[in-house]
């Protein structure tokens, strides 16, 4: 298996670290852990990517916190949604779709709105289907976690598996299977942005969006090896 987490409109270290683990759908899970979207420069291209790696070779994508911020404020009206969606790194993703041009004479929302949802409405309908959560004999794949207050972690509110952080990260999830999560930065979780290895539970997000690096995480009968994709340079550890 391999999951990546958290590419943010990374599209070039998206398609170099496929390539530098040698993606073969037909040996390799592909197992995608969401925020496809904002702060980076090329969210579309992402979406595409995603979108034909799920159809034509049986990847598996989540939804993160960025992607249903994105769809809130493609599917409302509601002003707050709007407010959250751009905070956070929306208008680089209306700008992939848009172009760079589309707000010279103005930023207008609505106008943005409505091009997308016109030009690239399957991006939305795919957005919309996308799981919380993915299980494995051995593993839950999450974007940002889950909440160990439930004896039952199931019952963890979508809301949290998409934004839950210290709860989470402090806490023992009930559960005897590792937890592969994104969301927070590694460097945020140990000061590197290499993957994060603690009791039951990997945190995969290296950063990307913030100039760190692209990880990507391989799980092979239990072993686990990890890759990623700098910036300016390419490693693995």
């Amino acid at each position: 298996m391999l999951a990546i987490s958290d590419i943010h409109g990374c599209y070039d270290q998206f398609i170099r670290i496929l390539d530098k683990v040698n993606f073969n759908s037909t040996q390799d899970k592909l197992i995608l852990l969401g925020d496809y979207v904002d702060r980076g420069r090329q969210s579309k291209q992402v979406l595409d990517k995603v979108i034909d790696l799920v159809n034509t070779y049986d990847a598996i994508a989540l939804i993160g916190n960025h992607d249903k911020m994105f769809l809130d404020w493609l599917l409302t009206n509601d002003g707050m949604n709007e407010f959250n969606f751009f905070r956070n790194g929306g208008l680089q993703t209306v700008e992939s779709y848009c172009g760079l041009d589309f707000f010279d004479s103005g930023i207008d929302t609505l106008k943005a709105k409505r091009f997308i949802l016109n030009n690239f409405k399957y991006h939305v309908e795919f957005l919309k289907t996308l799981s919380y959560y993915h299980e494995t004999d051995n593993h839950i794949f999450v974007h940002a976690g889950l909440n160990p207050e439930y004896e039952n972690w199931k019952l963890t509110p979508y809301e949290e598996m998409i934004w839950i952080r210290d709860e989470f990260h402090n806490g023992k999830v009930q559960t005897d299977k590792t937890i592969v999560f994104g969301h927070t930065p590694c460097v945020s979780l140990h000061g590197s942005a290499n993957v994060w290895f603690s009791e039951g539970k990997i945190g995969i997000d290296g950063g990307a969006a913030y100039g760190y690096q692209l990880n990507c995480l391989e799980v092979t009968n239990n072993e686990v090896k990890q890759y990623c994709i700098k910036t300016k340079e390419e490693s693995n550890v």
